[in-house]
């Protein structure tokens, strides 16, 4: 009787030994529970994040951007800030980074038979080489037609061709689609056709951070095709927020009043070919545009970025912009007028604005029936800003003759120069094969066909005493050493 007792006594102390072992294993896995669900929402891993950067709403497309945080937000990540490693980030966002290469053609002066023959009597002699640049990109969207990607204006200026390469290697041809001069972006587009469908699994489109969420100390990671080498990775910190080229620094009531390019400067290295690239922060987002680099003995690890969240309007307009291809002269419309470029001596001693000065208008042509006048200054083309004669005769070989196109002024009231704007219809440029003989007589003489800048457009029908004027390429030294330009700033003088 007493071994039952026992055995039932020691049955008893092992059920409850393992019931007691069960509520521990639940007591502990319920803490762990908790403790991997505090992690994660305080690391914010099981929230969603945003992962392309444009969306086609309709027919407008327009950039996906972060919400900017909330001061208790930061405070409650400051011991968490940047939940990514460098190297998570680099594979989460360089498929949607992109090389770029451009080829232009360049006159050159050949000096080789100065040398062989002595340079007695001897011209030098014009030559036309291909010049190849390279660049970044970053991936920004997508519609039904093209791939869509964001550089700088300086990496696509003046190019004749454009090609794209892909993280896979796979490049293809690209045609420039907008491009805001003032601010240095551009936007770029690849025809989805012409791209693989391997190539569409490899690459991404970047995500949109919010620049003005970054603190200064804070890590960032630059990608871009260093030197034309390919995609390579810098990292750094932010140095500064809110800069100028010039060092400057703009406070918050500066930079609502100014019209400038706000810039993020940064020591990770930005060497050329990283312009048009992606500043990524401790996220894996796009928080700036790789733009430039102070280079000097006297300089160490300056580099700068465009401010994304300052520029997103700006891209988006790119973005909806019709994409364009370079015309050769004798397919682009033209305005039917001559022009100057007014340089900033004459801005600064007769108060003219910046911009190409019209200084005659042909009759019949195109700007005369739009109501130009003679003397106005054009200041924008189709809303792209125009300082020089050279901005305007670039702009104008991406357009065809019959295209409307809208053109701002200054203009004279009497008391000082108030804008005007008028719609030209192009006309055609039926002076083309004359100015393609001009230009080959004139490197055949080894003389400058730059030397007059007023045939702007090809609607001159006579331009010949351009060789016989040594004039200037802008509007101050032709005031100062010519007849004509006697008359004009006489003009200006009697109304000041």
């Amino acid at each position: 009787m007493k071994n039952r007792d026992n055995k039932n006594e020691q049955v008893r102390k092992i059920a409850k030994k393992g019931l007691t072992i069960s509520l521990c294993a639940a007591l502990a896995g319920g803490v762990a529970a908790g403790a991997f669900e505090g992690v994660n929402r305080l690391n914010g891993w099981n929230q969603p994040s945003t992962v392309e950067a444009a969306v086609n709403n309709g027919t407008e497309l327009t950039l996906t951007k972060s919400e900017s945080k909330s001061d208790d937000e930061d405070k409650s990540e400051t011991t968490v800030k940047g939940s990514l490693d460098v190297s998570d980030i680099v594979e989460e966002a360089m498929p949607s980074v992109v090389s770029i290469t451009t080829k232009t053609v360049q006159e050159i002066q050949d000096y080789y038979g100065f040398f062989q023959y002595g340079g007695y009597g001897y011209a030098p002699q014009q030559q036309e080489q291909e010049v190849e640049g390279s660049g970044s990109g970053i991936i920004i969207g997508k519609n039904d037609d093209y791939l869509l990607i964001a550089t700088n204006y300086h990496v696509v200026e003046d190019a004749d061709t454009l090609s794209v390469s892909f993280i896979d290697g796979n490049a293809c041809e690209a045609t420039v689609r907008g491009f805001d001069e003032d601010k240095d972006l551009a936007v770029v587009s690849v025809p989805l056709d012409d791209i693989s469908d391997d190539t569409m699994d490899a690459i991404s489109i970047a995500s949109i951070g919010n620049s003005d969420d970054l603190k200064v100390g804070e890590q960032v990671v630059a990608i871009g095709n260093a030197l034309g080498y390919g995609q390579s990775v810098t990292t750094g910190i932010v140095s500064a927020k809110n800069r100028r080229l010039d060092g400057s620094v703009l406070s918050e009531e500066d930079l609502e009043e100014d019209d400038g390019v706000n810039l993020i400067q940064t020591d990770a290295a930005i060497n050329p070919g990283n312009s048009g690239g992606a500043l990524l922060n401790m996220d894996g987002e796009v928080v700036g545009i790789n733009s430039a680099k102070l280079a000097s003995t006297e300089v160490e690890g300056m580099g700068y970025a465009i401010a994304i969240t300052d520029v997103a309007d700006i891209l988006e307009n790119l973005m909806n912009e019709e994409p364009r291809e370079k015309l050769e002269d004798a397919d682009h419309g033209i305005l039917g007028i001559q022009g100057r470029s007014v340089s900033d001596d004459v801005t600064e001693a007769y108060g003219i604005p910046e911009g190409v000065f019209v200084v005659e208008v042909t009759e019949g042509g195109a700007a005369e029936d739009a109501g130009i006048k003679k003397n106005s200054v054009i200041t924008y083309f189709d809303g792209k800003r125009v300082r020089t004669i050279e901005d305007l005769v670039d702009l104008l070989t991406y357009y065809e003759p019959g295209e409307e196109i809208e053109v701002t002024m200054e203009v004279m009231d009497g008391e000082g120069y108030k804008e005007a704007t008028a719609t030209v219809t192009l006309g055609e440029n039926t002076n083309a094969d004359e100015q393609e003989d001009k230009r080959d007589d004139s490197k055949d003489d080894g003389k400058d066909e730059n030397k007059d800048d007023r045939q702007d457009d090809g609607s001159s029908e006579d331009n010949s005493d351009a060789d016989e004027e040594e004039d200037s390429d802008n509007l101050f030294d032709d005031w100062e050493n010519s007849e004509e330009g006697r008359d004009i700033r006489e003009f200006f003088e009697q109304w000041q």
